[in-house]
């Protein structure tokens, strides 16, 4: 059976189309914003950690598992300008078949002025765009996992609508007894299936990612590496190689910095079961929105947590740029726990 598992895997890979694309040239962006506050104060991604929170599942299908059965989650992210997203998600588990979950993903640009070519003004529009998702995942053991998302999609800038679908499959393994855990995703692959007002079809984010966690047996942290974009060597877009004005010789950082740019890190510190804090690192946007008179804490996140039997409270703090940080705010309430403690 995991053999099985694993070809499917191996055979979707091959088979989908490896975008060269890693941001503001393909449709439907948004897929690939951070709701979770837990996730966000690790850097921003995370596909790998094993843990009792249902917000996993959006990341990585496969993390989806019976241990979150009837959760909900709730999460709302302040963003930059007036733009604001969330998402919900409700996830349940049958035995024999597998772990389910479904939810909404919105995000909200506000409202805009309407003008006439003559720049009088006409009026307001608004701009939303919406992701339902459909998730499902099998335990193949106690250590193997695999799951897909498959995610409608709809876009409405002002008179403009446009509709399309994605899909997320994952896989999971984690070992308990060595406090490990492992993933990998293909995100977004997908198709518009109609566009906004005639033009061609565009591209989905699409995207590979793949990390580890790792939480130490005799200290309260737990660590985590997260690869981002392993479709694509080169991230550095436009990157020009420095000169230094002494010898006229080049400084070619390629490789390394090549590399960086796909690595996310994140640190816990967990001194108790019902709390952690938690940082991050982000070096792609650190670099890309850095501003080289002051680069100060861009591409670094922060959070902390509060886990209870009843519910979880996650707070995520990300530093984009020094014009502001967006803050993720999650509420993961364990509604089987509440029906019964109020029944009891």
């Amino acid at each position: 059976m995991i053999k099985k598992a694993l070809n499917i895997l191996l055979f979707s890979i091959i088979m989908l189309p490896l975008f060269p694309q890693t941001g503001g040239d393909n449709v439907y962006e948004f897929l690939n914003l951070t709701h979770s506050g837990h996730v966000s104060a690790l850097g921003g991604s995370n596909v790998s950690l094993s843990c009792n929170d249902v917000n996993m599942a959006y990341h990585n299908p496969a993390l989806l598992s019976s241990t979150m059965n009837k959760s909900l989650a709730l999460n709302y992210v302040n963003y930059f300008a007036g733009i604001n997203y969330g998402m919900a998600l409700y996830s349940g588990s049958f035995s024999g078949t597998g772990n389910f979950a479904a939810g909404l993903t919105y995000l909200n640009y506000g409202t805009f002025t309407e003008t006439d070519i003559s720049g009088v003004v006409t009026g307001t529009f608004r701009a939303s765009e919406y992701a339902f998702s459909l998730i499902y995942s099998r335990e193949i053991d106690s250590s193997f996992s695999v799951g897909v998302n498959f995610k409608p999609v709809l876009s409405y800038l002002e008179r403009y609508t446009s509709y399309g679908f994605a899909l997320d499959i994952g896989a999971s393994w984690h070992n308990p007894t060595n406090l490990f855990s492992a993933g990998i995703v293909i995100k977004n692959a997908g198709y518009q299936v109609t566009t906004y007002a005639g033009e061609p079809h565009q591209q989905l984010p699409f995207e590979i990612q793949a990390g580890i966690s790792q939480r130490l047996a005799y200290a309260p942290f737990r660590f985590s590496l997260t690869l981002r974009h392993l479709e694509k060597y080169d991230l550095t877009h436009e990157y020009i190689v420095s000169t230094t004005q002494e010898t006229g010789e080049s400084e070619n950082s390629g490789f390394i910095e090549n590399m960086m740019r796909h690595v996310i890190v994140g640190a816990e510190l967990i001194p108790h079961k019902n709390f952690y804090f938690c940082g991050g690192y982000n070096y792609q946007r650190r670099k890309e929105l850095q501003v080289d008179s002051k680069v100060s804490t861009v591409g670094f996140t922060w959070g902390f947590g509060i886990n209870t039997s009843l519910l979880n409270i996650e707070f995520g703090r990300a530093t984009y740029h020094l014009a502001g940080a967006s803050t993720h705010l999650s509420v993961v309430l364990k509604t089987n726990n509440i029906y019964n403690k109020l029944h009891n």
